[in-house]
């Protein structure tokens, strides 16, 4: 048995403790990390924000006011470093964090390894989520730019198994949206318009997820015993898909059938060795998911994963249809702006003077 696991297998014999109290978020103003800090301030529970001091951009800085505005408590500071570990030590023991769920970007894996220390040095927390959010790291085989991307990744989850302090790694795998539209992080961008791009043959399925739903069960899983040293995964039959069933869906909600065009695993590999970041990382991953399957080519076992509706049978996700849904109606938001502005701006049209006449 490797090291890690036989790791994993001590601390589940150890006995978890409850968690009930303050939860400290490091990256709430991300995508994802919104809907997290969200999701916890909507649970009723005191909620810390860790924000680096000085100036923010705008974006930030209206991210860091609206989760105020709804009761987060900003502790300023940083994570990296020997003072900011130290700053943020202080800040769990003084507040008696409980609960420190990370969500912070690629660029910034690897200071999860001073918040480990400051964690483990605080001795108030009992319960971590480090940054993953995507795939099993220890069961995916990216190529190219992402292993690399994926080893930051991995050398994170044996600190935090090695720290004693319990854990939950989250795999919520791909984010409900067209996956990685124009080799970009989907995020907030609709479904396309012009042209679709298949990967491989399309029709290796992943599952989708919403960012408000990521947030929901992140909370959830962080206060759950049941999620003590596991690894979570979100897996909803009811979105779990391909791309050309995407395709598909995309194209009854928009009345009309685009054209496809087809990224193969050459391509996608092609794309992955160019060690053009980000463009890389995402090809790579892409490849990972779409060719290789990373989401469902393995089973879940019962000594260290646990599924997420498993858990909570009764708590429905988002739906995709529902997702394309909202980004139909955004387009017709817009498409009902640009048609008043054009209305606007349009020259008056003179009325012209009928004479009478006679009949």
């Amino acid at each position: 048995m490797a090291p890690a696991a036989q790791e994993v297998m001590v601390q589940e014999e150890r006995p978890a403790a409850r968690c009930s109290g303050a939860a400290l978020i490091v990256g709430a103003t991300g995508y994802i990390g919104r809907f997290v800090a969200e999701a916890c301030l909507d649970s009723g529970r005191e909620t810390f924000i860790l924000v680096r001091a000085g100036n923010a951009s705008p974006a930030r800085a209206a991210a860091v006011d609206a989760l105020c505005q709804k009761g987060a408590v900003v502790i300023e500071g940083s994570v990296g470093g020997k003072e900011g570990r130290k700053a943020v030590e202080a800040a769990l023991r003084a507040h008696g964090v409980e609960v420190v769920i990370s969500v912070m970007g690629g660029a910034s894996i690897l200071d999860q390894l001073d918040l480990i220390e400051a964690i483990r040095a605080a001795g108030t927390v009992k319960r971590f989520l480090p940054s993953e959010y995507g795939h099993d790291v220890d069961r995916a085989r990216p190529v190219g730019a992402g292993l690399a991307f994926y080893e930051e990744k991995r050398r994170v989850r044996r600190a935090v198994e090695a720290s004693g302090v319990p854990y939950t790694f989250l795999c919520c795998n791909s984010i409900a949206g067209w996956p990685h539209f124009d080799n970009t992080h989907p995020s907030e961008l609709p479904p396309p318009l012009d042209r679709f791009q298949i990967y491989g043959d399309g029709t290796v399925r992943a599952y989708f997820v919403a960012g408000s739903d990521i947030g929901k069960f992140t909370i959830k899983a962080a206060y759950d015993g049941r999620c003590t040293n596991k690894i979570v995964h979100f897996r909803p039959a009811c979105n779990l898909m391909s791309t050309n069933e995407m395709a598909s869906l995309w194209e009854s909600k928009i009345g009309r059938t685009l054209p496809r065009s087809t990224l193969t695993e050459e391509d996608l590999i092609a794309m992955a060795t160019e060690n053009t970041i980000p463009e890389s990382i995402v090809a790579s991953l892409t490849h990972d998911i779409f060719i290789n399957g990373c989401q469902t080519n393995f089973c879940i076992d019962e000594c260290r994963d646990v599924e997420i509706t498993s858990l909570y049978p009764d708590i429905p996700f988002r739906t995709v249809d529902e997702c394309f849904d909202d980004y139909v109606h955004g387009l017709n938001h817009l498409a009902g702006e640009a048609k008043d502005d054009e209305e606007k701006n349009a020259p008056a049209v003179g009325r012209l003077a009928v004479p009478p006449t006679c009949a």
